[in-house]
Order: C-alpha cells, then sequence, then structure tokens
C-alpha cells in the first residue's frame, strides 16, 4: 500500500532529525573540521547523496543545527510574544536555559567548541549575530526600565554569566551544581 503524503512528509522529518542528531554528536566529540559528509552518512546509516536531499552543504547542516537550537531559545525567552521582557519571564528563561543546556548537551559542547574554532564560527558568525540580536535589544530594555545606568553592559553580562556557567557545566558535570548555580543567578534578577 503506497504511503500517505503524511507518512512521507513524517518519514523525511526523522530522517532530517536523524542527520542532524548524528551530525551534532560527531561534531561534538570529534570536531566539526574532522568529520565527513561521508562520515555523518555512514553513521546515521544513509547514503551520501541522501545527505544533499536535506542539506546543501556540511556548512549548511551546521547552521541549521545551531539555529534550530537557538529558535528553541528564543521561544523561551519572550513567551507571550510582546516584545517586553518582564522579571517573571526573565526568572522563567533562566530556569529553561539551565534545562535545555543539561537537556542538549552535545549541542551544548558542540556550540561551545565552536568558539575555540575561529575558522568554524566565522561559518556562523553572520547567523548568531542576527539570532542574538533580538534577545539583546530585549534585555538591554529590561535592564533599562530597572534603572541601569549601562543597560547594554548588563545585558552583555547576563549573557556571559551563562555562557560561562555552561562551559564550566560542559567541563565537569559530575562536580557542578548546577542547581544550585541556577538558583544563585535567578536571586541576581529578583
Amino acid at each position: 500500500m503506497p504511503r500517505t503524503e503524511d507518512q512521507l512528509k513524517e518519514i523525511r522529518g526523522e530522517k532530517r532529525n536523524l542527520i542532524m542528531q548524528t551530525a551534532m554528536v560527531l561534531f561534538a566529540k570529534q570536531g566539526y573540521q574532522q568529520v565527513s559528509i561521508n562520515k555523518i552518512a555512514s553513521s546515521a546509516g544513509i547514503s551520501k547523496g541522501l545527505m544533499y536531499n536535506y542539506f546543501d552543504s556540511k556548512e549548511d547542516l551546521l547552521e541549521q543545527i545551531v539555529s534550530e537550537r537557538f529558535n528553541e531559545i528564543v521561544l523561551h525567552f519572550d513567551p507571550n510574544r510582546d516584545g517586553l521582557l518582564e522579571q517573571h519571564e526573565l526568572l522563567q528563561f533562566i530556569d529553561k536555559i539551565f534545562d535545555l543546556i543539561k537537556d542538549n548537551f552535545d549541542f551544548w559542547k558542540l556550540f561551545y567548541s565552536l568558539f575555540v574554532q575561529p575558522q568554524v564560527f566565522e561559518l556562523l558568525s553572520k547567523k548568531y549575530v542576527e539570532l542574538l540580536e533580538p534577545f539583546y535589544s530585549m534585555l538591554m530594555k529590561y535592564f533599562e526600565t530597572k534603572g541601569c545606568k549601562n543597560p547594554r553592559s548588563e545585558a552583555i553580562f547576563f549573557g556571559a554569566s551563562l555562557d560561562g556557567l555552561a562551559v564550566n557545566y560542559l567541563i565537569d558535570p559530575e562536580h557542578f551544581p548546577i542547581e544550585d548555580i541556577k538558583e544563585k543567578v535567578k536571586s541576581l534578577y529578583r
């Protein structure tokens, strides 16, 4: 019996996710430069040609992995989509970002490893800035309403703090008291 269009769409989505997950794990463990399209296809159990039905290149694959995760983060940043960040939304976001880091360990390991690979990060820098611009803009407005003398610096501090905490967790998750640290961060913004 032939498959329905919905079944075919579901199969395509599953293959795309399989490719992305496989690539993410390989990029995180072996480094982006060391992983070829052939290696990704082989590890995913598909042909190299099939990879190109989903992604134009290895760079496109990486960009889509990062974009998808950032879109997930953005969904939790301004949940009511009013363009204004409120204190309870910021605190909920802190909870969610810590959960996302714990739940997507391989992605975050990959993401932060890109920072020490300038030639790779250069591939993503335009997309990265594009994705972060609304985030920082909303944070600056929030800190401005809270009376911060330099809302831009406060927004950068907030982002850099989360980055630094994530890296420390990724380095040694067994000894990093992530829940205690999350509460400490939240106490700074109550």
